[in-house]
């Protein structure tokens, strides 16, 4: 009996580290929004970007690491950390030699007659920061914190000069949009540089190609089972500081009005950790948190998180007020999930909760919150390993459409139209979105 359960739990492990790494990337099915006919993402996409290239803005605390083709000059990031931040573009294809007519039409069709691969074909660093601390003696106490310096430092005027480069890279491709928004997508456990840029690469294609679409990708993805999975965890404590210094100089750039965070798995615990410290330094100065950070909607797929040090670390600061919206999207068929719960014997993965784990009082809070929601996404297919449903399932992915884009609230009478269970969170399945007669209205006044 034991040696089966071994067994079985070994073959488990295997599963979860293969979740994020597979030889091809293809594109996402198309969202069920789409392949009704009554909705369009593409009318509006600006001329310059009716075509199969996108580029991605990334962000990044991986090492450098040399290509193993000598001619190729494009910087390579591995797993390794680094005290530095890396900005730059990465340019991904989706399809090979695709038209623009071509991509439009498979990406409002349910069935396609062949998967659409995506390809990083080019990375460029445009600016590396200083390390951080740049030497460990910079943060030895050689004066009392009650006499701060005022005066400028070298690091400082390089800090202001570099950030120059990232907000005229920014401004440049907000210009090309109607929307003023970014996209900012966090990943987890045991994804690479490529992933993190092709994921944020195609959803922002389904999203309209509005605003600008920006990967955050932190040191994931060292070999090994259980010695893989704790280095990344550590990696993700490790990147938290830089985390909070990226989105607190994205939300600087005078040109973007709002910022919208897509955080999955393991990344989750990145994106919450940074924006409760980020929190409790700007509200403890009687600031607003969500307007000096320009929050707007805050997603949570498929959160490796346990429940109870999600309380004490977010809940008990308040964190879910101060997004415009905080969406938790949770599923039972989360297999990657329930390994992680295994191995470190949690009360549950916040990813894999279910309604009935609340107490009244706490399910009438969710019934009554404006700002905070759970989606529980149950549906036949939750993709490969049950983990990345955000955009592999096309009913969760619509929904994720309808939040970001569409900024609607869950509700049929406001064009999103979630079903509502007895506890107080909303439901997805295979059918949804069912068609509505409220009409959909984009972050620039567009209607469908």
């Amino acid at each position: 009996m034991m040696r089966r359960t071994l067994e079985s739990v070994f073959l488990l492990l295997i599963v979860a580290a293969m979740a994020g790494c597979e030889s091809k990337f293809w594109l996402m099915p198309t969202p069920n929004l789409y392949t009704r006919g009554d909705v369009d993402p593409f009318p509006n996409v600006p001329p310059e970007l009716q075509n199969n290239h996108v580029e991605v803005l990334y962000l990044t605390d991986r090492k450098p690491e040399p290509s193993k083709d000598p001619n190729d000059t494009s910087p390579h990031y591995g797993y390794k950390r680094s005290r530095s931040v890396a900005f730059g573009v990465a340019n991904v294809d989706i399809g090979e030699n695709l038209s623009w007519d071509k991509l439009e039409a498979v990406s409002r069709t349910k069935e396609r007659e062949e998967r659409i691969p995506l390809r990083v074909t080019k990375t460029t660093e445009i600016v590396r920061f200083p390390e951080t601390p740049r030497i460990l003696s910079a943060i030895a106490p050689f004066q009392p914190a009650t006499a701060p310096t005022t005066a400028a430092t070298q690091m400082q005027a390089e800090l202001d000069k570099d950030m120059k480069l990232v907000y005229g890279e920014l401004s440049a491709r907000l210009a090309k949009s109607p929307s003023k928004e970014v996209f900012v997508f966090v990943h987890g456990y045991n994804n690479d540089f490529d992933y993190s840029v092709m994921t944020i690469a195609q959803l922002w294609h389904f999203l309209g190609r509005r605003g600008v679409a920006i990967a955050y990708s932190w040191p994931a993805g060292a070999s090994g089972l259980l010695r893989g999975y704790t280095y990344d965890r550590e990696s993700s404590e490790f990147t938290v500081y830089h985390f909070k210094e990226m989105i607190r100089a994205i939300a600087d750039c005078p040109d973007v009005k709002k910022i919208n965070i897509i955080c999955h798995s393991r990344g989750t615990g990145v994106v919450v950790s940074g924006l409760a410290e980020l929190h409790m330094e700007i509200g403890g100065s009687g600031r607003s948190t969500r307007d000096v950070l320009k929050l707007g909607s805050l997603v949570l797929a498929a959160p490796d998180l346990d429940l109870d040090v999600l309380i004490q670390r977010a809940v008990t600061v308040r964190l879910g007020l101060v997004p415009e919206r905080t969406t938790v999207y949770a599923c039972a068929k989360d297999k990657a999930l329930s390994i992680s719960n295994w191995l470190f014997s949690g009360t549950s993965r916040l990813g894999a909760i279910r309604s009935n784990m609340f107490q009244p009082d706490e399910l009438q809070m969710l019934r009554s919150s404006k700002t905070v929601q759970f989606v529980d996404a149950q549906i036949s297919d939750p993709g490969p390993y049950g983990h990345s449903y955000f955009h592999a399932n096309p009913a969760v992915s619509s929904d994720l459409i309808l939040l970001m884009r569409y900024h609607c609230p869950p509700g049929a009478e406001y064009g999103r139209p979630l079903r509502a269970d007895k506890n107080g969170f909303w439901v997805i399945d295979d059918k949804y979105p069912a068609p509505t007669t409220q009409p959909l209205v984009d972050d620039v006044g567009v209607s469908r």
